[in-house]
């Protein structure tokens, strides 16, 4: 291909973008798009997949989302050869600015982005730092899903989560039992974690540490062994600690399950991959209760395929509730409000759990050595990038990881209760886009961030791992085009504000440490304008300011919860059918009974891969 195709093809890729992310770089975005698409082209050996050009009328199985478990599943299950498989996507393909580690704050508010939102919240305030008092909620609308948008961080949670399910009564669902489906994923690419019985090489999904830091990386290490802690594999054998960050990465560039699983995978017969295709019903006979196809929109005309054996559903934690209740199963009351009628009266949409904490949690250094949009707005960084597959652009923005424990947690110390992500950068680093992606008011921004906008500056996102405080999500309305209702119901539970004001606590520890202190670390102490009534570092100061700038990092899970039989909330059984209708089982995140403890894109890779092997066996074919 020319330079001068590339360039063209580059400026169509960005259209419907709603800004050029690589003007970010600080160079002409064309010129600095088509060099990225010469290096994207040329280190990507395998073509991405073919965008189907005719649907056939039935295959074995229809996928319903092409994301984090979808395309797991969908490349899993055309391994049998003589099975037919249908892939649906509501979004399109990838493209090379995706592909670009630091510019993943980029993708949110894009195309890519399906940009829901959270309902007003109602007597337990959360997001009121936000326009309109609500949490923006980006999920992938792409192949690849959220597994495209995300900051690529790869953890599997803590073993005590797996071994809860099992307890809950979801056989088969134990640490023992999901290990193996980490590591068939994993191709580690670095030695000292490739050669334990934690990690594996050789898998589709390509996992590494950064080629690149900041000096304060070894510095929130080394904080972390002031404050008592080991440094350690925390998806190894015990998760208490402090770790340099590893990501789904591959050379450099993102490695998204559709580049993970999908490309390698392009030109089998059986697999057909249908983008811009949204699925609005399934279709479920009357009589015998079973899924036989599935209704969908492309190209704005309507589309109907049958599934001989099974429709899987893996549009996510909020998609595949939605279409479960507007094709009839649900929870009765509520779907008949909207007369539709009722296929399986079940709890979908409910328990909707989510990673909830302080955003905007500030520190000030004196040393220029943080992660500022400015300070690589140069052509030498974009070409280390582009020749070398190195340098800043290589960033996954979030550097080191830790998981600790508060006096709320399990006294074992085993089972952590709160996850910092720590970042070389704040607000004020890149203030345009963060404000665009949190939706953080003007006047918020303006009185406590504007202030920092020459400063050097880092941050601790303290997460909180298991949230005692559950949501909902629930339709508005029949018109699959209309999003549902989303309430995560923040902060109903007193004891998850008191857990992240000890998490918060802790983290003002880590830049009270010597470690920090060499770069002359302090807190930024600007209160947000509805906290000024409160005097820093008391408990209702934190508590205002949770409330304020409630942060996310977009875990939504277990809508769909798996469970028994004899559990009255669950949705799907533990080999993921759906109760009450044959032939149709969900595999994503909303499966989750209870939410894993930490980052959830690595656990849903690996509920594709259990899922798939489950399909095959109920279906005879031997797992090797």
């Amino acid at each position: 291909m020319s330079m001068l195709a590339a360039i063209g093809q580059v400026a169509n890729f960005a259209v419907g973008l709603t800004a050029n992310p690589l003007t970010i770089i600080g160079l002409v975005p064309i010129f600095a798009a088509g060099l990225a698409f010469m290096r994207y082209i040329s280190v990507d050996p395998e073509a991405h997949p073919v965008n189907v050009r005719y649907v056939r009328p039935e295959y074995d199985f229809v996928v319903i989302g092409g994301g984090s478990a979808g395309a797991v599943v969908a490349s899993r299950l055309s391994e049998v050869s003589n099975w037919t498989v249908l892939l649906i996507e509501a979004g399109g393909d990838e493209n090379e600015i995706s592909d670009i580690p630091a510019l993943s704050g980029y993708m949110q508010m894009s195309q890519f982005d399906w940009m829901y939102q959270t309902s007003p919240p109602g007597e337990s305030p959360y997001c009121l730092a936000m326009v309109g008092d609500r949490c923006n909620w980006p999920r992938g609308k792409v192949l690849g899903g959220s597994s495209v948008l995300n900051a690529m961080i790869y953890v599997r949670g803590n073993k005590l989560d797996y071994d809860y399910w099992e307890y809950q009564g979801n056989s088969g669902w134990s640490y023992a039992d999901v290990l193996p489906y980490f590591l068939k994923s994993e191709d580690n690419r670095n030695p000292y974690l490739a050669k334990t019985s934690y990690h594996n090489t050789g898998g589709y999904l390509t996992v590494q540490e950064a080629p690149w830091r900041t000096p304060l990386s070894i510095a929130f290490l080394q904080a972390g062994k002031e404050l008592g802690y080991q440094v350690r594999d925390c998806n190894g054998e015990k998760q208490t600690g402090f770790m340099l960050a590893q990501g789904t990465m591959r050379r450099g560039g993102r490695c998204s399950t559709a580049k993970a699983f999908l490309r390698p995978v392009r030109n089998r017969p059986n697999l057909h991959v249908a983008m811009h295709s949204q699925v609005t019903k399934l279709m479920i006979d009357q009589k015998t209760k079973r899924a036989y196809g599935v209704k969908m929109m492309r190209n704005n005309r309507p589309h109907f395929v049958k599934a001989r054996k099974e429709v899987i559903l893996s549009a996510g934690a909020i998609g595949s509730p939605q279409i479960l209740m507007l094709s009839g199963i649900g929870p009765r009351e509520h779907l008949e409000s909207f007369n539709i009628p009722v296929h399986s009266d079940l709890k979908v949409g409910h328990n909707l759990q989510d990673h909830v904490g302080l955003g905007g949690l500030t520190f000030i250094v004196d040393s220029p050595i943080t992660f500022t949009k400015k300070r690589y707005q140069t052509m030498a960084v974009a070409m280390e990038y582009i020749v070398r597959e190195k340098g800043p652009l290589t960033s996954l923005g979030v550097e080191g990881l830790a998981f600790v424990n508060t006096k709320y947690a399990p006294s074992s110390g085993n089972w952590p209760d709160i996850q910092f992500h720590f970042a070389p950068s704040s607000v004020n680093s890149d203030a345009e886009q963060v404000r665009k992606i949190t939706g953080l008011r003007d006047s918020v921004f303006n009185t406590v961030y504007k202030p920092l906008k020459n400063a050097e500056t880092w941050t601790i996102l303290p997460l909180l791992l298991r949230p005692r405080s559950s949501g909902w999500v629930r339709l508005k309305s029949k018109d699959p085009e209309v999003y549902p209702d989303i309430n995560p119901n923040y902060f109903t539970h007193k004891e998850d504000i008191q857990a992240l004001i000890e998490g918060i606590r802790i983290a003002l520890n880590v830049s009270n440490s010597n470690a920090f202190q060499r770069f002359g670390s302090r807190p930024h102490m600007i209160p947000f304008p509805g906290c000024r009534q409160y005097a820093f570092d008391t408990d209702d100061y934190w508590e205002c300011s949770i409330r304020h700038f409630t942060f996310t990092i977009y875990h939504p899970t277990s809508t769909c919860k798996m469970g028994p039989a004899s559990d009255p909330d669950a949705v799907v059984d533990p080999r993921l059918r759906v109760y009450g209708v044959g032939g149709l089982r969900v595999v994503d995140a909303s499966i989750m009974p209870t939410i894993v403890s930490g980052n959830t894109n690595a656990p849903t890779i690996m509920i594709g891969e259990k899922a798939s092997d489950m399909i095959k066996e109920d279906w005879g074919v031997r797992i090797r």
